[in-house]
Order: structure tokens, then sequence, then C-alpha cells
């Protein structure tokens, strides 16, 4: 299989990451989005093979054990998330560049793997009481599921010096130019 290029942005959930992805899928033809898999049920108007490719719990393990995946987490306790090799063959066999919107685990996961062919980026939120307040007004969590978000993002914030760089998401549009400017130079390089 031919090897292309990935580009990750990893970042503690409501930094920003998704916003700038979706952003830079916009300005760049070039770029496809990797659709995670995951066990989780769909969220608000998710769509099946667009946002996420829902899969029982069961199925995910057995496709662990048939190492389908090039990467996989227990994210939360109970809710897997990965990315299947299928995806990421299926992109570069159109030439394209592979964008993902990943959890930081997952991020570091892909970059030890594919090393030079793969920007790490790691979205930096202006501060933990931002994305708190950011995840709080989503208000598509329950305050169980709330408060195993902010441990997770104060736990995360921590492996950001791991990554290429870290993109600080201080201004919406200040981090969108700056990714813009990242992906170009990486692609064009």
């Amino acid at each position: 299989m031919q090897t292309g290029k990935l580009i990750i942005f990893s970042a503690p959930s409501g930094a920003g990451k998704t916003t700038i992805v979706h952003h830079l899928l916009t300005k760049f033809p070039e770029l496809e989005f990797s659709i995670s898999a995951t066990t989780r049920e769909a969220r608000g108007d998710e769509q099946p093979g667009k946002d996420y490719y829902f899969i029982s719990k069961e199925e995910f393990l057995h496709r662990i054990a048939k190492k389908e995946f090039v990467e996989f987490e227990e994210v939360y306790s109970g809710t897997f998330y990965g990315t299947l090799r299928t995806e990421i063959d299926r992109i570069w066999k159109k030439g394209k560049t592979v964008i993902f919107d990943i959890d930081v685990e997952g991020g570091l996961h892909l970059k030890r793997k594919y090393e030079d062919n793969a920007l790490a980026i790691f979205v930096q939120p202006p501060s933990l009481d931002v994305l708190i307040e950011r995840l709080t007004a989503r208000a598509t969590d329950s305050r169980e599921k709330l408060n195993e978000r902010f441990i997770k993002a104060e736990k995360e914030l921590n492996y950001a010096p791991q990554f290429d760089i870290i993109l600080k998401n201080y201004d919406l549009q200040t981090a969108c130019n700056e990714a813009e400017e990242l992906v170009r130079n990486f692609i064009a390089g």
C-alpha cells in the first residue's frame, strides 16, 4: 500500500480542534477527513459514515482482535474510539492527505507509527477554566460525563509538549489562520 501524509489534530474535548479541522477541510481540497469508529451513540445530528462509524462494543473488540485498527483507545470507561486501517488506505488511494480530529493518546500513537509522514498538532485552549465553560455550554453531556471529561482534559494538557506543534486557540480566527499555514507548509514539504 502506498504511504501518504497524515495531519493529526488532537486536544482535550472542547479545545476547538473539530472547528479548526472543519475549517481546513473547506480550504484544502487535497485533505480528507478520517472517520473514526466508536462504540458510543450518535449525538445530535451526527451521521453514521460521515461523522463516525458507529459500531457495537462487541464488533469493535472483534476488529481489535483482527488487528483492523491502526490505533484505538478506551477514551472513556466502556467507550472505544479508533482508526480503521481501511479508512487511511481509502483516503490514500484517492491521492489525498488524511486529516484527523482525534483524542490526545490516539494522536500520539499515530505520530509514533507514521513518524515523518505525520504532522501532529496539539490545540491548546486558553485555560482549563475556559475548557470547562465550553464543555458545560455544549449541554450534550450528563454531569457525570462532564466530570469525566474535565478530569481527562486536565491530564491531556500535560501531553502537549510531545506533539510537533502546539497551536494556541485563544482566538479561533487566529488559530484557523495559523493552522492553514501549518497545513500548507506540511503538504508542500
